[in-house]
């Protein structure tokens, strides 16, 4: 069981009474009042054998015992790690290799998506499922959801559910689907390679009213996701999706283009970029930014050599200093790099030190869920140079990860790589891409875009039983997302989030772009580097009474 409480809880309450009550278990199992020992609450012996039970949170006992039939009950809610001891299926496995005729039997809810157990295992296995034919048709069909129908007009009629064929439309009563759940029979998706699968949801249960499903779900999408989550893991057996699940790589890759590589197409106003410092090279990003932070991919460079050689470094000075053609005619350059320091945090502020912190700026993840800012800083850390040290050398950014709300970082691009995209016919009827949008330019590899939803937000309990979202990887590879959270960290300390509309004029008018009408609202209060001196008089072509100088 999942705990040693569950294990405990499971004996008095399930076992001990069926065994008490069944016939022909009757006197297999001694008294619990004797003094013999034979019968504890965790560990019951019979003539030929043993019934061992015991929390996954227990390397003692997965690992004290021999054992043929292995049966682990809800493993979705097994701890990671059975404390020090590693996985704690795999420990009870071993537990049965001595035993040529071993069986392993695991069952479980699901839970998450990618982090479930019982959903890896059924992959692996030749996934059975129950399959019942149409009391009317005849037509043999798996039990979905979405083939269950009620009323709704002008309220919802929980009542008047009903399942309806696949093949005929017919509308089944509760009487017919148990009649045809009665008749139906298993088939596999795949060839069986010693693992038999089986998955089934409430649909298939004699003792569950399709009206009860219907009003809990109704329930449930009323609620919010908690109670969504709930009944998708337990109504429908199906592991639930977090609101922070990775888009679709192969959709964002055939969405791509409208630009190309290397250059800034006209509603882009200024360029960031992010840098993240690998053993063996450096990856950097450079976006493009419109308003209502619309973005475009301008390059992704890889510069190869790790940060303890000089020529990486002096390769990513090169790059900082570079310029891109914009369509309007002009050229941009970097307003900011932001740089990751999780890695040689020492070579990073050294080479931040030598370029200037006005354009360069040392960022560094943490988790934030609750956080006021999703940047915050700079703060000043001590950094060696030459051999020297110099107190409060280097100023450090601390960026967010993961706040708590859908506003910001890896969510915030999740949340805009999900707009939909206007087709062409509705292009062509005056419908506007969605603001927000992340545009992938056409010589994108796919490599990069599933570097770019290589992760998703999970759900995941505390030692202590309280839950907290994190980020977990898809895949081991990520740079291309940590490179656009890093370029987004570079525009929000450049105060784009802050920046009023007279600023935002000001650049179009800079670049030559006509003037947008849409009102913006009014921002709270601008970082001190974005801000005019007291008396200072703003003028056409500054920003903050300091010139554009990414303009060139």
């Amino acid at each position: 069981m999942p705990t040693e409480r569950d294990a405990e809880t499971w004996s008095k309450d399930r076992f001990s009474p069926m065994a008490r009550d069944t016939p022909c278990l009757a006197g297999r199992i001694s008294d619990p009042k004797s003094r013999d020992g034979s019968n504890k609450i965790l560990h019951k012996r019979f003539t030929g054998g043993h019934l061992t039970i015991v929390g996954a949170n227990a390397p003692s006992g997965l690992a004290s015992r021999p054992i043929r039939i292995l049966l682990c009950d809800e493993v979705d809610r097994y701890p990671p790690s059975a404390g020090a001891e590693g996985d704690p299926v795999k420990l009870a496995r071993k537990r049965t290799v001595t035993f040529w005729n071993r069986k392993i039997v695991l069952v479980s809810t699901p839970t998450l998506k990618g982090a479930s157990r019982i959903e890896t295992a059924f992959e692996e296995s030749d996934r059975r499922r129950y399959w019942v034919p149409c009391p009317v048709c005849g037509h043999f069909q798996v039990l979905v959801w979405g083939r269950v129908r009620w009323d709704s007009n002008p309220e919802p009629k929980p009542d008047s559910a009903r399942y309806e064929c696949i093949q005929c439309n017919a509308r089944w009563s509760d009487a017919r689907r148990w009649q045809a759940i009665a008749k139906g029979e298993w088939r596999a998706e795949a060839p069986f390679a010693g693992i038999a699968g089986f998955h089934l949801n409430e649909l298939t249960s004699p003792w569950v009213r399709l009206a009860d499903m219907v009003r809990a779900f109704l329930s449930a999408k009323a609620a919010g996701d908690e109670a969504m989550k709930t009944f998708v893991n337990t109504s429908l057996g199906e592991t639930w999706q977090e609101s922070g699940e990775a888009p679709d790589w192969q959709r964002l890759y055939e969405r791509r283009g409208g630009t190309r590589f290397g250059t800034v197409p006209a509603g882009a106003l200024f360029l960031t970029a992010g840098a993240d410092v690998q053993k063996d090279r450096i990856e950097v990003s450079v976006w493009a930014w419109g308003r209502s932070l619309t973005s475009w991919l301008v390059e992704h460079a890889v510069i190869e050599g790790g940060p303890e050689r000089p020529e990486s470094w002096a390769a990513l000075s090169t790059f900082l200093g570079r310029t891109w053609p914009h369509a309007g005619g002009t050229r941009l350059g970097l307003l900011r790099l932001a740089i990751d320091t999780g890695y040689e945090a020492p070579a990073v502020y050294a080479w931040a030190r030598s370029v200037g912190f006005a354009q360069v700026a040392p960022v560094k993840g943490v988790e934030g869920f609750n956080r006021a800012a999703p940047v915050a800083g700079p703060s000043y850390v001590d950094v060696t140079e030459h051999g020297r040290r110099i107190r409060r050398g280097a100023r450090l950014w601390t960026v967010a990860v993961a706040p708590n709300s859908k506003k910001w970082a890896k969510s915030e691009t999740y949340r805009f790589l999900r707009l939909a995209r206007p087709t062409d016919e509705e292009t062509a009827a005056g419908l506007a891409v969605p603001a927000g949008s992340i545009h992938l330019p056409q010589g994108v590899e796919a490599e990069w875009v599933k570097q770019l939803v290589a992760e998703q937000l999970v759900t995941v309990k505390t030692k202590r039983g309280f839950t907290r979202l994190e980020w977990q990887k898809l895949r081991e590879r990520n740079e291309a997302l940590d490179c656009r959270v890093y370029a987004r960290a570079a525009a929000w300390i450049a105060g784009v989030d802050r920046w009023s509309e007279a600023k935002w004029r000001d650049l179009e008018q800079q670049l030559g772009h006509a003037a947008v009408t849409e009102p913006v609202a009014e921002p709270g209060p601008t970082t001190a580097a974005h801000e005019a001196a007291p008396g200072e008089k703003r003028q056409p072509g500054w920003l903050g009474g300091r010139r554009s100088g990414w303009l060139t």
